[in-house]
């Protein structure tokens, strides 16, 4: 019997073209609870990987309907792995949102999107290496390579 109230995500993000003007991004997640598995995936045009990657695993925690759950969350992205586990946006929020660079925090919307769910949810981060053979780690990228090429086919 599985743990009732624990569920697996990986996440992960990917953008096409991201050194011009115009790109594309796509997200993709494995939400994992006992046997069962759901994916989600999208994109959007001009954006970035840290965009995406942010985005992957704010929508996989939209999956997720009540509250009180034991999460793990693995992702290949040092931006993500290193915000969360180092609490970076707690000296964030407290800094006004300025980096120590006293500069704007980059993706502010998107990290106060992401931190709501901290207080719902007992959530662990943790960090893999990509494209490494973790079978949902590379599921997640191909998620999120789904997500560009429906958003180049809308276009």
């Amino acid at each position: 019997m599985p743990d009732k109230k624990r569920v697996i995500i990986y996440c992960d993000g990917a953008c096409s073209g991201n050194q011009y003007r115009t790109n594309t991004g796509g997200w993709g997640a494995i939400l994992k609870y006992g046997d069962k598995i759901k994916e989600v995936y999208g994109g959007e045009p001009n954006t970035t990987n840290q965009r995406m990657e942010l985005t992957a695993c704010i929508r996989a925690l939209e999956q997720i309907k009540s509250g009180g759950y034991d999460i793990d969350i693995y992702t290949d992205s040092a931006y993500l792995a290193n915000c969360m586990l180092q609490k970076w946006y707690l000296k964030w929020q407290k800094n006004g949102w300025k980096n120590s660079k006293k500069e704007p925090v980059e993706n502010r919307d998107l990290w106060e999107q992401l931190i709501t769910y901290l207080p719902l949810h007992n959530i662990a981060f943790h960090k893999v290496d990509a494209h490494c053979g973790d079978e949902l780690n590379e599921r997640a990228d191909e998620l999120a390579r789904l997500g560009i090429a429906g958003v180049k086919k809308a276009f």
